[in-house]
């Protein structure tokens, strides 16, 4: 089944991109949640204007990732979790947690572009990778201390 992707999708593509997938997965998943819209002619002429508009976001967009990336990289972000004695977390922190720490900073970023290497479930510094735009990625100092 081939597709024209109107939102990102992970592992696929990006808007614009004209793609093949399985006819269950287009069917099923892709379309239904208006990622994709189903591949005709005349959708050449879509695929072109959305091709357009991301190229003039994106250059638009690229030096504004690179002033967040350094507000990213230039502040600590400091969480408050609740630990034991020894410093370890009741449960693990979440990327949702990540997300409203990071807006104490004044910087909105979605928690799908933030990535987790290994699950944070200790208190102290941890590294967080935040991908800001396609070829923008922020490495994020995170400070995770034990509530009161």
């Amino acid at each position: 089944m081939k597709l024209i992707l109107t939102q990102t999708v992970a592992g696929l593509g990006e808007p614009g991109d004209v793609v093949e997938v399985k006819d269950g997965y287009g069917r099923n998943f892709l379309v239904p949640q208006r990622l994709a819209t189903i591949w005709t002619k005349g959708g050449e002429k879509q695929v072109e204007q959305i091709r357009r508009a991301r190229t003039s976001r994106e250059a638009r967009d690229l030096d504004h990732a690179n002033e967040i990336k350094a507000t990213l990289e230039s502040g600590k972000v400091r969480l408050v979790a609740r630990a034991g004695e020894a410093g370890r977390l009741f449960g693990a922190v979440t990327v949702g947690d990540i997300v409203i720490a990071i807006s104490a900073l004044g910087v909105d970023v979605d928690k799908r572009r933030i990535e987790i290497a290994t699950p944070i479930k200790t208190t102290g510094s941890h590294t967080v990778t935040v991908k800001v735009h396609s070829l923008v990625t922020a490495k994020v100092e995170l400070q995770v201390v034990a509530s009161k």
